[in-house]
């Protein structure tokens, strides 16, 4: 019997090929790690841009990590919901040729301006590659490997992010231009190995994303952190700081209004109603306040005061940030005993006690045994411990059709926190290299009490953890939280 197609019904089709798992988790591996490996490794690079680009200021060179931040919290969600709408497949490689170009820029940048711009185009990339890489690696996986699959996944970024000082150290010791260069022949290598490999997953039929919400969130986090990085040259009772922080906040309040009413937002809020998940966003978003601005004081404080070259510097930061994927991996056990709001507490303790020691005992004249790697060493316990913590918290107290989703949110309110963070050490450092040590102080006493915030909100996270949805439910929703660039923290 024959068919419109001219195929007889006793001989169906052969079925599709499914592709090998380890070839696709290697492209998609590349592009998830020069995402993340970005983000440490430009910290570390960071005084060797200003002293190029005429010695450009604090206030300015801090654009260079937070445009990325900014645009990357706000796409995330945006860029998830295109993903999903054309093809994870399609998201995917203009998300790693859209980085690879950026990165090119970047290298070529000739001034500071322009490579925040870059910068800017390179978070549009990661926020179009990350999301869709779970995707393709859940449809290409059988379901008996999808747990272990998102498993190396995750370990991915941490790996990086461990390696990210490092490498940075040893390419900017080079030029930091090749910081930005390495993700080339990098991006390239996986764009051609995914045009070859990388699943065809069908779209789905959903509302467009709210790209207006997007511009506004945007523009909002914009204006708070350029109100404080200004306040200093400003002044801090200038109609030009009080104006940025207002105007900031109204468009911020016009952006949770829209998103209660568009049928696609960037920020759910339905969400905010499961219990756990908002002291958990909460504490996420108060905890990386401290961690981004303990990681950028660190390095400063190498370079700067200790004169370190960019190498030495990122070996200073490679044990602290060994410890938080290591932990990651296996706080599980320890969660599901005593909590998520215990753990995460016990975290924040820990990463202030790092903080404590600086402010206490490190000095210019004191040596890194014995002054910095002691801190060095609880701030990456710290992290370990609330990190993931916060993150499986969020995600597992959501129902499991809304894990995508609120995973997302969660990493957009991390990311959020990360601009904060650095913009409150930029303006509570002030710009007076004369007293170098003081803004450092000062500096670390913004970051013990942003720590202590977030402390007292995981109190509010209580005990879930304890109450558990399923083991792999809560890894594939905790991997998809940690893979924002911010990944970086080793989630």
């Amino acid at each position: 019997m024959s068919l419109a197609d001219g195929r007889t019904a006793d001989a169906p089709s052969p079925p599709q090929a499914r592709p090998r798992l380890g070839v696709v988790f290697a492209v998609i591996g590349a592009g998830v790690a020069m995402a993340n490996l970005d983000v440490f490794i430009v910290n570390v690079a960071l005084p060797d841009v200003g002293r190029q680009f005429s010695g450009a200021p604090l206030a300015s060179l801090s654009w260079v990590l937070n445009a990325y931040a900014v645009v990357f919290a706000a796409l995330l969600v945006p860029a998830g919901n295109l993903a999903d709408r054309v093809n994870p497949r399609i998201a995917y490689l203009s998300g790693i040729v859209l980085f690879t170009v950026s990165s090119l820029l970047c290298a070529l940048a000739p001034g500071i301006w322009f490579l925040v711009g870059a910068r800017v185009s390179q978070a549009v990339g990661a926020a179009m590659l990350i999301p869709s890489s779970l995707g393709l690696l859940l449809a290409t996986a059988p379901p008996d490997k999808r747990l272990a699959s998102v498993r190396g996944w995750t370990a991915i970024s941490g790996v990086a992010s461990a390696l990210g000082p490092v490498l940075g150290g040893l390419l900017t010791d080079l030029s930091w231009h090749w910081v930005f260069l390495m993700n080339v022949p990098i991006g390239a290598a996986a764009l051609l190995g995914g045009l070859r490999v990388l699943p065809r997953v069908p779209s789905r039929d959903l509302p467009r994303a709210d790209v207006l919400g997007a511009a506004v969130l945007t523009c909002a986090i914009t204006l708070i952190a350029l109100g404080l990085v200004k306040g200093d040259d400003w002044g801090w009772t200038s109609v030009e700081f009080i104006g940025a922080l207002v105007l900031g906040v109204l468009l911020l309040a016009w952006f949770t209004a829209r998103s209660a009413r568009h049928p696609s937002p960037v920020l759910p809020l339905p969400l905010f109603r499961f219990r756990g998940f908002s002291p958990s966003s909460f504490s996420n978003v108060l905890f990386a306040v401290a961690f981004a601005a303990m990681l950028l004081s660190t390095v400063l404080w190498c370079q700067d005061v200790w004169h370190w070259s960019a190498v030495r510097t990122g070996l200073a930061l490679f044990p602290g940030t060994l410890l938080p994927p290591a932990l990651a991996m296996s706080i599980g056990p320890v969660i599901h005993r005593f909590g998520s709001g215990v753990v995460a507490f016990t975290g924040c303790v820990v990463f202030g006690a790092g903080i404590a020691w600086w402010l206490t005992l490190l000095t210019p004249a004191s040596g890194y045994a014995g002054g910095m790697l002691p801190g060095m060493l609880l701030t990456g316990i710290g992290v370990g411990l609330t990190l993931p913590t916060l993150i499986s918290a969020g995600v597992s107290a959501l129902p499991p059709q809304s894990f995508s989703t609120g995973s997302g949110v969660v990493t957009m309110a991390r990311q959020a926190g990360t601009v904060l963070g650095i913009s409150l050490l930029v303006a509570t450092m002030g710009a007076a290299p004369a007293h170098r040590v003081d803004a450092f102080d000062r500096g670390c006493t913004m970051i013990l009490g942003a720590t202590a915030a977030a402390a007292i909100a995981c109190f509010f996270v209580g005990g879930v953890g304890k109450a558990h949805r399923g083991a792999e439910a809560e890894t594939v929703g905790a991997a998809r939280s940690a893979s924002s660039a911010g990944g970086a923290e080793g989630a």
